[in-house]
């Protein structure tokens, strides 16, 4: 009878383990769930997507301007480069038009120099007119030592050129993968912010892009040495930059453009200057020290004005404590009051 028994099932194993652990999984599981809900991110206030945002573009700025000034460099090694590759060439072809000169040269000394000089004097019909033609045969040697020596010459200023160039080349390809370390940084920023704009609604999203004057009691605080009546430009070139900055207004900014269809901040006012026949710095923190520095009270239209301890925004100054800049991606050019962001400092480029 023992052996028709069906044999006793090990409590670790057979179908009722099997359920077992199928149920734990599933609690598991939904423990797994509730927990997660329960630790998940809030949803955050306008005023906590704001500041987030504000700060992640003012890290996209700071990033932009270093990469304005890496591209600076950039552009500035690539314009070397080429002008050394150019020389390069004209080098080259001077030196293959010496060397023919020289191949030439010496053909024709192998072709008459079969006969022993002083056999060439015993053989002469005309012994005087032999040593006439044996000086200049010497000076001829002469002209060939300094042809030689100047191919020499040659070979080592064209070996000196494409080293240079070699040298300028491995710098360019470093500056380029720093720009595109740099871009990607800003790129990241920027999407980073969209997405937290994305969970504002039409209404929210339409007052953060509006500009906004800072709080009643910074203004306060500032008012005192901040002219707010329109005051005249103090030459025809700062005029002029106004003016150009009045025509862009509306424009999309686009970090690292300098125009005439988009502008990064410091690209605005780099070409508001050049269009009144200056040239500015590419940056922000080279901007600040064109020209000569102004005090917040004395501020006139055409003045940059600067913001943040980084020195990473500038502005226009256009009278009346306001002035026209390029915000971040998304708001286009526009008139903001200075008192808008943390003022750094002010100059008056020449």
């Amino acid at each position: 009878m023992a052996a028709h028994r069906k044999p006793k099932q090990h409590p670790l194993t057979g179908p009722a383990a099997r359920t077992a652990a199928t149920l734990a999984l599933a609690s598991a599981a939904t423990a797994t769930l509730f927990e997660g809900s329960g630790h998940a991110d809030p949803k955050l206030t306008p005023a906590q997507v704001k500041a987030k945002v504000d700060q992640l573009y003012q890290d996209a700025e700071v990033a932009t301007e270093a990469y304005d000034g890496t591209k600076e460099k950039a552009d500035a090694t690539e314009r070397s480069l080429n002008e050394l590759r150019d020389e390069a060439a004209r080098k080259t072809q001077q030196l293959n038009t010496a060397r023919n000169a020289l191949g030439s040269l010496a053909a024709a000394q192998y072709r008459s120099g079969t006969v022993a000089p002083e056999l060439q004097l015993i053989l002469s019909s005309d012994p005087k007119q032999y040593l006439d033609d044996a000086a200049m045969a010497e000076r001829a040697g002469d002209r060939t030592a300094v042809a030689v020596s100047g191919v020499q010459k040659q070979l080592g200023e064209l070996d000196r050129l494409r080293t240079t160039a070699d040298g300028k080349l491995t710098e360019l390809r470093a500056q380029q993968s720093t720009l595109r370390k740099q871009k990607s940084d800003i790129q990241s920023k920027i999407t980073s912010a969209e997405a937290l704009l994305a969970q504002l609604t039409a209404p929210e999203r339409a007052a953060y892009e509006e500009p906004s004057a800072a709080p009643a009691d910074t203004r306060a605080s500032r008012s005192a040495d901040a002219p707010r009546a329109p005051i005249a430009a103090p030459t025809e070139r700062a005029a002029a930059a106004v003016s150009f900055a009045y025509s862009a207004l509306g424009k999309p900014y686009v970090w690292g453009a300098t125009g005439p269809s988009s502008f990064d901040c410091s690209g605005l006012t780099q070409a508001a200057w050049r269009s009144a026949g200056v040239q500015l710095p590419r940056t922000t923190y080279t901007q600040i020290n064109a020209g000569s520095r102004v005090p917040r009270s004395q501020l006139a239209p055409g003045d940059l004005v600067f913001f943040y301890s980084g020195i990473s925004h500038v502005g226009i100054y256009i009278g009346g404590g306001q002035m026209i800049h390029a915000p971040h991606p998304g708001a286009p050019v526009r008139i903001a009051p200075i008192d808008e962001m943390p003022f750094a400092g002010a100059a008056r480029p020449a």
